[in-house]
């Protein structure tokens, strides 16, 4: 154990208890208190699970996975919408020593099939379709084609033949043997999860972590907002992403809370649940945030219990904070953080409201940021460089990927996160954009992206910006302001004007203007930028 680990131990960030531990406390403390509810969107159907059910369900689950064949170390790889059924599974995973590996509803063969390979996952548990994919074939056919594959597990419903039920297989009502569960457990600093990165690259990196490197980053958000056992959390994210599963399901566990979920993107499912589940804190990435506050608009509902409204994945734009605040009546905070390490920096109860618009907070405890040049040395304030972040809630490594993590890593441990950042002016950072995205206006300058994509968001004929860079003969890049329109299309000239008027020097206007009817994003709801620069990204004339 290096000395780092046991300063995070020291400062309880790290633990050397677990997950199963926190769910053991809350059945003794409040067995019939709800960890779970989940509405089912097409049938109408809500779930409620106790304290008590999870703690049956987890039980049962675990014996089933060990009927399967699943032995301590071993990949399950999971592709499931929000359900009850994830919450147990990940614990049932805990118990008996077994790794998750959740894969995107959206994944594909392509996808599926590196992924699977690379973790040489035993069991896939899935359902027969989601939205229009058939992910139960899908995932049949990648067991005739992977030998490692063993078992297709296929949760609601008949799968395809050869496949097995998640209820009869994994939800036995008879009680297994508990000597069959002992000594296997994870513990804390064992690998446990491997989420993969979506990115705007398309490459996928699986990030490897503990159940330690979660418990950090939990931490760090509870105590940034003050959270305990009172907590009602909500999410538009995916319970296949870091956000959904950690942030959300493992948050509750762990205060003794309540996780609400719903199993499609429905915003007026959402609000309704919020209303009818008195939910306290809300997490959504910008454009899941302006149709909830767009819904609520059309269709207003008393929400009184609603006190905390996340919004991150992208920089927040300080129109969505004030739409958000007026239509909702909620305080909004601005998150920034990545599936290697949780939610890393955040505004704060203390901090003004508008500053969601204007920053992405400070750090939180147990994580440390700088901002660099090219030669890992601090940038003046105000300049823009390199985003590094290094601490507990770090992940272990991208697993089978060690040389591409150890070009992420400088020898002390700071880790480049690919974003570039600039001080906010009050402690903390404000994201500019990624280090592959710079665009270098009129030859020499590093343009602000995020603060000029911010300004454009106020205008009224704009629904979403992205600028981009476009090669450029004499200019080396010309800036291209690529629009979703709110109604009438805005014109290039009403978009300079628009930046003239709120004083941005004139060499930060747009060149150019692309519109488009929706914007291409990654899975958390970052725009793909670099879609748009294969698109539009011809040598200007």
């Amino acid at each position: 154990m290096t000395d780092t680990h046991e300063e995070y131990r020291r400062n309880g960030w790290w633990r050397s208890a677990t997950f199963l531990d926190d769910l053991r406390h809350n059945v003794a403390a409040f067995p019939g208190k709800p960890a779970l509810i989940s509405r089912r969107v097409a049938d109408g159907r809500t779930d409620v699970v106790t304290y008590a059910e999870l703690d049956q369900l987890t039980d049962r689950i675990a014996h089933g996975l060990i009927r399967l064949g699943v032995r301590p170390g071993d990949y399950v790889a999971i592709q499931l919408p929000n359900r009850r059924e994830m919450l147990p599974l990940t614990l049932a995973c805990i118990k008996v020593g077994a790794r998750i590996a959740p894969q995107f509803p959206i994944y594909r063969h392509r996808e599926l099939d590196f992924m699977i390979r690379l973790t040489e996952a035993r069991v896939f548990i899935t359902v027969n379709q989601l939205g229009d994919l058939p992910t139960a074939e899908t995932a049949m056919t990648l067991a005739s084609e992977i030998p490692t594959l063993e078992h297709v597990v296929v949760l609601g419903g008949d799968g395809p033949a050869g496949s097995i039920g998640f209820e009869e297989h994994l939800l036995d009502p008879e009680p297994g043997d508990p000597a069959e569960l002992a000594g296997r457990a994870l513990g804390p600093d064992d690998p446990f999860l491997i989420l993969f990165t979506s990115g705007t690259t398309g490459e996928p990196k699986g990030a490897l972590h503990s159940q330690n490197t979660l418990h950090a980053a939990i931490r760090g958000y509870g105590d940034a907002y003050g959270l305990d056992d009172s907590l009602v959390i909500m999410t538009a994210q995916t319970s296949m992403h870091y956000v959904g599963l950690v942030m959300t399901y493992l948050q509750a566990l762990m205060l003794g809370g309540t996780a609400v979920t719903a199993d499609l993107w429905n915003p007026g499912v959402y609000l309704d649940l919020m209303a009818e589940h008195a939910v306290t804190m809300y997490y959504g990435t910008p454009p899941f945030a302006r149709e909830i506050s767009e819904e609520q608009k059309a269709n207003p509902r008393k929400i009184p219990s609603l006190r905390i409204f996340v919004s991150g994945s992208a920089p927040v734009p300080p129109h969505l904070v004030e739409q958000v605040s007026e239509i909702l009546g909620v305080r909004v905070y601005a998150l920034w953080g990545m599936t290697e390490n949780g939610g890393v920096t955040m505004t704060r109860p203390e901090d003004p409201p508008e500053r969601a618009g204007e920053s992405d907070g400070t750090v939180v405890a147990g994580m440390e940021a700088r901002i660099v040049d090219e030669e890992n040395q601090p940038v003046p304030a105000g300049e823009i460089g390199a985003l590094q972040v290094r601490g507990a809630a770090q992940c272990l490594g991208y697993y089978r990927r060690d040389e591409i993590y150890a070009k992420s890593v400088t020898p002390d441990g700071w880790f480049d996160t690919g974003d570039l950042a600039r001080d906010d002016g009050y402690g903390g950072v404000r994201i500019s954009g990624r280090t592959k995205d710079v665009i270098i206006a009129n030859m020499c300058l590093k343009l602000p992206v995020s603060d000029i994509e911010a300004l454009l968001g106020r205008h009224p004929a704009v629904r979403d910006i992205a600028l981009i860079g476009i090669p450029d003969p004499k200019l080396v890049e010309l800036v291209c302001a690529v629009v979703t329109p709110a109604g009438e299309p805005p014109t290039l000239e009403d978009l300079r004007t628009h930046l003239e008027d709120a004083g941005v020097n004139s060499w930060f206007w747009p060149e150019r203007l692309e519109l488009v009817e929706a914007m291409p994003r990654t899975l958390t709801g970052k725009i793909r930028k670099v879609e748009l620069r294969e698109r539009f990204g011809a040598a200007s004339s």
